[in-house]
């Protein structure tokens, strides 16, 4: 419930206006507003109703999320991954699936067949690529590539509308020939291919961005995170005080922080903690450096796409000559924190509060959190996950 409703919350920053009833406490209006969210939540928070792609992607990235952080591989480890760009693979598939195939793809996404076309859904996703490859201030590649056996000729208009829509094209290589194959596709993260491979989807991300205000390197010290009970490491913490934008939600006990890179594209810190109602505060981040790898063939199946790797898969959309099945899909994330959004030496030391006799709150995170990074002009979520342990790259 805690992650539904900081989705929530993240959604009002995205969509100030579109969200209401749900009460908590914002910051100031020249830092960010505050927002209400509520009255049109289902199971997830999200209106079955509303016909804009954008907003509906916000349950994907719930169920994504869940899904994640329930892999046994994955139980104490950061999980971080970027909804938009697996939402956009999926997507830039589904130009090419029919049926009930199709169905479960758009269902998958959280989309509705009957309110959504696929023209509709092509041309947000273009939208969306469109302004973010045009972002400027920050360091962002989205992206996503298919590559397909090379024994059958793809439908001309679905590599057309990869092209027009999706800014991707779809490249054939023989897996019959791994070496060769993976020495194509190892500008993304393959290892080894199987040979019988007739289809592979990835999608990959990468952001770094310069804040707004920059940290102090100077004020960088050695700190204690706490990662459980019984576990602590040492990071890099990070240190400002400022007017921070500071929601607290007294429904969860929980503080989010938002902090901007510039006017559009911003990160969201959360984190489990008691009353913040003040403006001013001290800000405690640690410094990240992370790179996650997922394999999301079982997860999707999880999620109600069982059928795109399966023998029942319908993409005659991608080639009526060869039935052809997703073999894979392969997910990779990385985000850089530090004081200015490059790397910079850190100074070891003690942290000590400021000496003054107005008392400013502190908001330290130095235990497990929520990182979103978020683009407003977009609605989008790049990445969203949780942090258990920042010294783990």
């Amino acid at each position: 419930m805690r992650t539904a409703l900081c989705l929530w919350i993240v959604m009002g920053v995205l969509c100030p206006g579109e969200v209401r009833g749900h009460k908590g406490n914002g910051g100031d209006r020249h830092h960010g507003d505050r927002h209400d969210h509520g009255d049109r939540r289902n199971n997830h928070g999200h209106d079955h109703g509303d016909s804009d792609p954008r907003k509906l992607l916000f349950e994907f990235a719930y169920s994504l999320y869940n899904q994640l952080v329930a892999q046994p591989d994955n139980q104490g480890k950061n999980v971080f991954f970027s909804p938009l760009s697996v939402s956009l693979a999926l997507a830039a598939l589904s130009v090419g699936a029919k049926g009930q195939t199709h169905q479960q793809l758009f269902t998958g996404l959280g989309f509705n067949s009957s309110l959504l076309t696929q023209e509709q859904v092509d041309q947000a996703f273009q939208t969306i690529l469109t302004q973010l490859n045009q972002k400027v201030g920050v360091n962002l590649t989205v992206g996503s590539a298919l590559f397909l056996q090379n024994t059958f000729t793809p439908r001309p208009e679905f590599l057309e509308d990869l092209k027009s829509f999706y800014l991707s094209e779809g490249v054939t290589v023989d897996f019959t020939n791994t070496a060769k194959a993976i020495d194509t596709i190892n500008t993304y993260l393959v290892k080894d291919l199987d040979p019988t491979t007739v289809m592979y989807l990835l999608s990959y991300i990468y952001f770094k961005g310069k804040w707004e205000i920059p940290f102090n390197p100077e004020d960088t010290k050695e700190d204690t995170f706490r990662v459980d009970e019984n576990t602590t490491v040492p990071v890099q913490m990070m240190s400002m005080k400022k007017r921070f934008s500071v929601y607290y939600d007294q429904e969860i006990s929980t503080s989010i922080l938002h902090l901007r890179y510039n006017n559009s594209v911003s990160m969201m810190l959360v984190l489990p903690e008691k009353g913040l109602k003040a403006r001013e505060h001290h800000v405690y981040v640690p410094k990240l450096s992370i790179t996650t790898t997922y394999s999301l063939k079982d997860i999707l199946s999880g999620i109600g796409m069982p059928d795109i790797f399966s023998d029942r898969a319908d993409f005659s959309g991608i080639s009526e000559e060869l039935k052809v099945a997703v073999s894979e899909v392969v997910h990779q994330a990385s985000l850089d924190v530090d004081e200015a959004g490059a790397t910079a030496a850190a100074a070891t030391g003690v942290v000590l509060m400021p000496n003054s006799y107005r008392h400013t709150p502190v908001l330290k995170f130095d235990r497990p959190f929520m990182v979103f990074v978020m683009d407003r002009e977009t609605k989008s979520i790049l990445f969203m996950g949780k942090i258990i342990n920042p010294a783990n790259k």
